[in-house]
């Protein structure tokens, strides 16, 4: 039989997979998160070969500047392979650097942005708490998306991005942003930096927690001038 004549059965598989998982996710209580890997160990075997239809089929959507239609499919491959770091980054990348610059309003494009970032830090690190990859595009995204004027947009990233903290820290509630006040208290006495809604203390708090040294530093920097600035 052919290859491609299994392709349909292969994708229906994969979305059998990823259905039962959100299912899963959207049910399975606190105490049982073994439950998410039960439909995945089903599928067994198969999983791998949809994974690869998934790929596959992603490069020719990427290579078709089809960014929406792209936007789904990682999501789909992000289940598929749970456990492998860059299938979270491939996805967030294109949420936060080709889908949200096809939105017509800044507002819009923030979605997108902040879709990425939940992404990374509430799926992908809770499913692969220990990758340094995640942490570091994590905290890319805070240091360059959001931190910089590099988007024509990151003005409206930041005052949206300083509502979200002002409203968590008036509530006492960082858990909500994945942020230990511990690490944080930290990192505020090791920089002399306090002012949590600033994109580039984010970046500076996820890249230390993947032991991204580089990105400390070049978001120090950013932060200094930032404020800096605002003092004149």
């Amino acid at each position: 039989m052919k290859v491609w004549t299994l392709l349909p059965a292969l994708l229906v598989l994969g979305a059998l997979a990823v259905g039962g998982q959100v299912l899963l996710h959207r049910h399975r209580p606190a105490s049982a998160p073994a439950l998410e890997e039960g439909v995945l160990a089903a599928v067994g075997g198969l999983r791998s070969v949809a994974a690869e239809v998934v790929w596959f089929r992603a490069d020719r959507l990427q290579e078709e500047g089809r960014y929406a239609e792209l936007a789904q499919l990682a999501n789909t491959l992000a289940w598929l392979e749970p456990h492998t770091p860059e299938v979270w980054s491939y996805a967030a990348w294109n949420l936060a650097y080709n889908v949200s610059v096809m939105m017509p309003t800044a507002e819009d494009r923030w979605r997108w942005v902040q879709a990425a970032i939940r992404l990374l830090r509430d799926e992908g690190l809770r499913l692969n708490p220990r990758s340094a990859e995640l942490y570091r595009e994590l905290a890319w995204l805070f240091e360059l998306k959001i931190g910089t004027d590099l988007d024509t947009a990151a003005a409206v990233y930041r005052a949206e991005w300083k509502k979200t903290v002002e409203d968590v820290r008036a509530r006492n509630a960082w858990a909500e942003l994945g942020m230990d006040p511990v690490l944080m208290a930290r990192i505020e006495q090791a920089t002399g930096f306090d002012d949590w809604t600033d994109p580039q203390l984010s970046a500076i708090y996820w890249a230390a927690r993947g032991g991204a040294a580089d990105i400390v530093r070049q978001a120090s920097i950013l932060y200094r001038k930032r404020h800096k600035a605002l003092s004149l």
